[in-house]
């Protein structure tokens, strides 16, 4: 294998090209920067899917102490309760600042944001950026400042496949682009990959988010957090296409009510009803549709005539399948959404292996608990990347060494994705969990193009098995109860193929709390 070996004089590496990477280049400048995107920049980020838009306290009658106990609320107990003050105080700004970089938000006529309700908020705090179309628009913001940034050098079509680690540090990065196998040595490299959608065949996530970033720092001997929590949102458009289109939350801020085919409304007696929290309205709608049922959105008499207006993404979408909003109920299902689990960070986004940093979907900061609040996770993004690029800047400017990692193929997460759809969907169980570790055990283990996807896989299924309770998105119908007390998992990629290698000798092996 010929390998392009360039040295990067201690500049860092970003890897990916959604907000958080984005904006921790944006805030490593005037600092030179490498930044490496799968796709041409934004084309491929879930970010740029966003919807919802961004949460922060800005309302006259809101206070980040009020985010903050909404956000906790939601957690179910666990949430790094001292790491979501932190970021959530910190979100009025945060919105301020992308207002700097070009962002143009809804704003009313007196010129304040305007702010939308989502649900499980106790307040309009949801800040939109051309309505249901707040990712693209914040990405166009982000993406054109950093096509002006002279000390940002965008690197597009090219793919990180392996970190080079020696002496439990980072040395540099591997890449596959157009024109070869290239080697950056460097020090300093930040995870910004975006999450797993793509392993699920149900998601409203670019199906090639299929956990690289979890992948690269698994097998840098990364120690990942809360794995097991996955969201699926309850309302996709329920359509043959994939992805997904999202039919935002807001939607049912304004609203909108979720009914069968017989026009029942049968979160009537939920606490919350279509506002609860993801988590309850997702296995509500997924048991209902499991008795045969089929769900719909009922928008005709709210929002009404404003929906198109207001929601003109997914106004689009619906039309594009032959559904008027105004006229017709709106078919959906749950898909998987957004991952709550990821590389374990402290607050300046610093992995377990030295000179390593993740930030947005990627990382686990413990602001989402076992069920993220809607619309914190581009807020938790922006804010986070600041701090990952203050880090960076003030760690040393290492050079990284000529040690060239492993080469590895592209991923095929084709293999993958009727295990874990199957084994890992909005409700799951120990003997279904068991059978997906055996399954991916082999897949792990041959360095195929499906063993990185694999790899994946088996840590999330294992740290579900090993969650021997229901909480949040982890909903366990063996085990359907809280435990006593809340505690976030930790796994390494060691620690999993050793208990998936027990399971596959010992089918009796039971779950642990």
């Amino acid at each position: 294998m010929s390998v392009d070996v360039r040295d990067l004089a201690g500049r860092p590496v970003i890897i990916g090209g959604g907000i958080a990477g984005l904006m921790a280049a944006l805030h490593l400048a005037p600092e030179p920067v490498l930044l490496l995107s799968r796709s041409a920049l934004g084309a491929d980020a879930s970010s740029a899917r966003a919807q919802g838009g961004l949460a922060a306290s800005l309302g006259d009658d809101d206070e980040p102490a009020l985010h903050l106990a909404d956000t906790l609320a939601a957690g179910d107990g666990l949430c790094d309760a001292e790491a979501a003050m932190r970021i959530l105080y910190a979100a009025p700004a945060a919105i301020e600042e992308l207002a700097r970089f070009g962002v143009r938000f809804d704003r009313a006529p007196d010129g304040a944001p305007r702010l939308g309700l989502e649900a499980a908020h106790g307040r309009r705090r949801i800040v939109h950026a051309g309505g249901d179309g707040s990712g693209r628009e914040v990405m166009r913001g982000l993406v054109a400042a950093v096509r002006s940034t002279l000390t940002i050098t965008v690197v597009e079509g090219a793919e990180a496949r392996r970190l080079a680690v020696e002496d439990g540090r980072v040395t540099g990065v591997l890449a596959s682009s157009s024109t070869g196998t290239v080697f950056f040595a460097t020090g300093r490299v930040v995870l910004a990959t975006g999450g797993i959608g793509g392993l699920f065949h149900d998601t409203t996530n670019p199906l090639g988010s299929c956990g690289q970033g979890l992948a690269l720092a698994a097998r840098a001997g990364a120690i990942l957090a809360d794995l097991e929590f996955i969201q699926f949102h309850p309302t996709a458009l329920d359509w043959p296409g994939r992805p997904m289109p999202l039919i935002s939350e807001a939607v049912r801020g304004e609203g909108a009510k979720i009914v069968d085919e017989t026009g029942w409304r049968f979160l009537d007696g939920v606490p919350g009803a279509e506002l609860a929290p993801r988590d309850i309205v997702a296995r509500a709608v997924s048991k209902h549709r499991a008795q045969g049922h089929r769900v719909f959105l009922d928008v005709r008499e709210k929002p009404g005539a404003a929906f198109t207006q207001h929601f003109a993404t997914i106004s689009a979408a619906c039309r594009s399948i032959g559904i008027d909003p105004a006229r017709d109920l709106i078919p959906i299902r749950p898909a998987q959404h957004y991952h709550m689990g990821g590389v374990a960070v402290d607050l300046a986004g610093r992995t377990s292996v030295s000179g390593l940093w993740a930030c947005g979907e990627v990382a686990s900061t413990g602001l989402h608990g076992a069920n993220r609040l809607a619309s914190n996770s581009l807020t938790e993004a922006v804010v986070c990347a600041r701090w990952v690029a203050e880090s960076v800047a003030d760690s040393p400017n290492d050079r990284g060494k000529r040690t060239l990692a492993t080469h590895q193929s592209a991923s095929d997460p084709e293999p993958v994705r009727p295990l874990l759809s199957r084994a890992l969907g909005v409700t799951r169980d120990g003997e279904g969990l068991k059978a997906a570790a055996r399954a991916l055990l082999p897949l792990a283990q041959r360095h195929g193009p499906a063993s990185d996807p694999a790899i994946v896989g088996l840590m999330i299924s294992i740290a579900a098995l090993l969650r021997g309770e229901s909480r949040g998105a982890h909903f366990r119908t063996d085990f359907p109860h809280h435990s006593t007390v809340a505690r976030r998992s930790e796994i390494t990629l060691e620690a999993a193929l050793a208990a998936a290698r027990e399971i596959a000798h010992s089918p009796a092996l039971e779950s642990v709390t």
